[in-house]
């Protein structure tokens, strides 16, 4: 129990570091995105989107193999087995060096033709989008080899340093809106530049960290067969849902390209820039509870690993509905305030965005679980091949002449399938009950969402649309929010703990 407490307390310690890290994060990028779509403008906005996706359409490389460089990390931690461990971390890095090699020779041929042939750019910008290209590719190498890196300081749970380099990479990025303004260059070219060079400073600044408190971070290739079998075994079955998940972004965002041009493009860059603010309360909670799901399982406490789960898919799905719903009552006047020109489309591309957010905040705790057991042949054979569903039927649906939301529903309804799909899967691998985590985790979570609706959803139909009604709407839901989670949301346990920490509050107060 004394253990189990221990590792709370670091998961709330380290949750707390990145929400902060998230909110500061968060406010600044809401301010720069506005900046950086008036100053750009919606056309060159939307060019920046789709050219740098091309490049982040081969980078889904990279994320297969960050996922085993996290997962093996982490695993050798729980283990304590710290000779295994820099073997580990030296097997990963030359392996993300050789995959950005490899995306390299992808983008400078097969996504280079893409660009140039397939994607809808006027022509009189086609030479600032190649220069966004070019760069878009330099900053792809830097992040791609910068991955084992990031793992090693998450899976040593040192989240301060993640929070405060992020914060500086916001700084940074505040700066590049500040020259953007001053400077007398293409506002594209610049742009591109600029995002560049704060990349490779983060990535300076990440790799010095490790390299003088990690000394498994030192640098010295041995070819272990065995190791990097192992590696590879589990990047291909992740690279193959990695790949499905680059088809539900990127593939959807050339579609949209395609069918509509790069104004729709804008509206979704600026519906994908709400999501990781709204997401990101979820998934910085979800960051800080990965290590001990693995942990646990490396130490072989399967019932305290599944406990665990069970809570956090719950109070991640809590956190995000806690911004979710103020936002997709008030979205209108939120994009009015934030942006100046709001493009077409971004209101209803926001508000479906913001439902499948909520589907998918209970979905961490789950992979990581099939990460932890390292069985993800038949997880992302089978999931993997759903994600693919979505690029298929939004074609048809698009051809068909259906309006671009259409591509959101589709996403919302492949993501419910994905979700229940991925708990029977998992049940062959872990002992655990799918009814339990029906009635203790997704029954809750609509419950709270159905309570905590009504009295803001009541308040938006009688209010007039304003300031006033935004702010009396903010305070609503959040006060329903925590009101539904206190009584239908957490167990008795939790609210029984709550309730003797706000009398202690009262108390010393009176006191």
């Amino acid at each position: 129990m004394t253990h189990s407490a221990t590792n709370n307390k670091q998961i709330a310690k380290n949750t707390t570091m990145l929400y902060f890290r998230m909110l500061f994060n968060m406010l600044v990028t809401l301010y720069t995105s506005r900046i950086i779509l008036n100053t750009l403008g919606v056309s060159d906005y939307g060019i920046y989107n789709v050219v740098g996706g091309v490049v982040i359409m081969f980078s889904f490389l990279n994320s297969a193999m960050g996922a085993a460089t996290s997962r093996f990390l982490i695993f050798e931690l729980g283990k304590e087995d710290f000779p295994q461990l820099k073997k580990v971390f030296n097997a990963s890095l030359s392996s993300h060096m050789a995959i950005a090699l490899l995306v390299l020779i992808l983008s400078e041929t097969v996504g280079l033709w893409f660009l140039t042939h397939e994607l809808v750019i006027p022509e009189e910008r086609m030479e600032a989008a190649m220069w966004v290209y070019q760069f878009s590719v330099l900053s792809a190498m830097i992040s791609l080899t910068q991955v084992p890196y990031n793992a090693l300081i998450i899976a040593h749970e040192k989240m301060d340093i993640y929070a405060y380099v992020s914060v500086l990479d916001t700084i940074l990025k505040l700066l590049i809106v500040y020259f953007l303004k001053i400077g007398n260059f293409d506002k594209l070219k610049l742009y591109a530049v600029l995002f560049f060079g704060v990349s490779s400073v983060i990535a300076l600044i990440y790799r010095f960290y490790c390299v003088r408190n990690y000394e498994e971070s030192f640098i010295s290739f041995k070819w272990d067969k065995k190791l990097y079998k192992e590696l590879f075994s589990f990047s291909v079955w992740e690279l193959y849902g990695g790949f499905a998940l680059m088809g539900m972004g990127q593939g959807l965002n050339m579609l949209l390209n395609i069918f509509f041009g790069p104004t729709v493009n804008a509206a979704r860059a600026v519906a994908y820039q709400v999501q990781g603010a709204v997401l990101g309360l979820g998934e910085n909670f979800i960051t800080a509870v990965k290590p001990q799901i693995i942990k646990y399982y490396a130490e072989n406490n399967i019932k305290e690993m599944m406990k665990l789960v069970f809570s956090s898919s719950k109070y991640s799905f809590f956190l995000t509905f806690f911004l979710t719903l103020p936002l997709y009552l008030e979205m209108p006047f939120v994009l009015n305030i934030w942006l100046k020109t709001v493009p077409d489309y971004t209101i209803s591309f926001c508000r479906l965005i913001l439902i499948n957010n909520l589907i998918w905040s209970m979905r961490s705790p789950i992979v990581t679980c099939f990460h932890a057991v390292g069985q993800l042949k038949v997880a992302n054979l089978v999931c993997g091949s759903l994600f693919y569903l979505i690029v298929f039927v939004s074609y048809f649906c698009l051809k068909m002449g259906m309006p671009p939301e259409s591509v959101f529903v589709v996403t919302i309804v492949v993501s419910i399938m994905v979700q229940v799909t991925e708990l029977f899967l998992l049940k062959n691998f872990i002992a655990f009950s799918v009814k339990d985590y029906a009635l203790q985790v997704v029954f809750r979570c609509i419950l709270v969402m159905i309570l905590s609706a009504i009295a803001p959803f009541l308040l938006s139909n009688i209010q007039e649309s304003g300031l006033l009604r935004f702010i009396i709407i903010s305070f609503t839901c959040a006060f329903a929010v925590l009101v539904s989670v206190y009584s239908v949301g957490v167990d008795q346990e939790i609210r029984a703990m709550i309730a003797s920490k706000w009398k202690a509050v009262i108390h010393k107060i009176k006191s």
